[in-house]
């Protein structure tokens, strides 16, 4: 049975300012769960339907009104679980790092997630201003791929400023990533979905690239996250 005050707890993590109060974000499926188990992450609390989860300790059997009731999902799905924010490490690691500045969308922050571990890419750095990736829309994009991702939110034009790598950034009018030499050590830089990169970071850019377009002109961009696999795909091929 789920009590009133766990209600509060964990309908007050859709918000970003409570999931940093109580150091705590939601994961909801049987699938999602289970990968966070398997990682380093701490879990602090299970609410599952019975039949699932047997094997894990503290976990709390509820009925499928009171998942609903608790869940973010219009179609709960089967358990939710709470687990506390980490500490991010601080790693260097030669390779190549994805930066995003001012991501407002949670989907496509997830889709890139999940994109940085298809791709092996450790590392994700995010403007201080980009949507939370604890947010529960990102967490269910992720499909458990954050647990496998270092994620740093930091001011980037001071962290730009610290690393000795080519700096590559994605613009409209910038020169053809196909035509472009690509080293295995770089930043790539990717901007917000309506204005793209912004005029601070853009000044630190040292190679602009950008995707040609072979078909009808009228169309205005790709999406930030279809373009981010293209680029890193690209990288990756060597």
């Amino acid at each position: 049975m789920v009590s009133k005050s766990q209600i509060k707890l964990i309908t007050s993590l859709s918000q970003k300012k409570y999931r940093q109060q109580h150091g705590l974000f939601v994961v909801e499926g049987i699938k999602g769960i289970q990968e966070f188990l398997k990682s380093d992450f701490k879990l602090h609390s299970l609410f599952t339907v019975e039949g699932f989860f047997t094997d894990v300790t503290d976990t709390t059997v509820v009925s499928e009104t009171e998942l609903k009731k608790i869940s973010f999902l219009k179609t709960p799905q089967k358990a939710l679980a709470l687990f506390a924010i980490p500490v991010f490490k601080e790693t260097k690691k030669p390779g190549l790092q994805l930066l995003v500045d001012d991501l407002r969308d949670p989907g496509n922050l997830g889709t890139l997630i999940r994109l940085c571990d298809w791709f092996n890419i450790k590392h994700l750095i995010c403007s201080n201003h980009s949507v939370d990736c604890f947010n529960p829309k990102v967490i269910q994009a992720t499909m458990g791929s954050i647990t496998r991702v270092n994620i740093k939110y930091t001011d980037l034009d001071n962290y730009i400023s610290q690393q000795n790598l080519p700096i590559y950034g994605a613009f409209m009018d910038g020169v053809s990533v196909y035509e472009s030499q690509l080293p295995d050590d770089a930043l790539l830089i990717l901007g917000n979905e309506a204005n793209g990169i912004s005029d601070t970071i853009a000044e630190k850019v040292t190679h602009r690239i950008s995707i040609p377009q072979f078909g009808n002109a009228n169309t205005e961009s790709l999406n930030v996250a279809i373009a981010g696999a293209i680029l890193v795909s690209e990288f990756k091929r060597g």
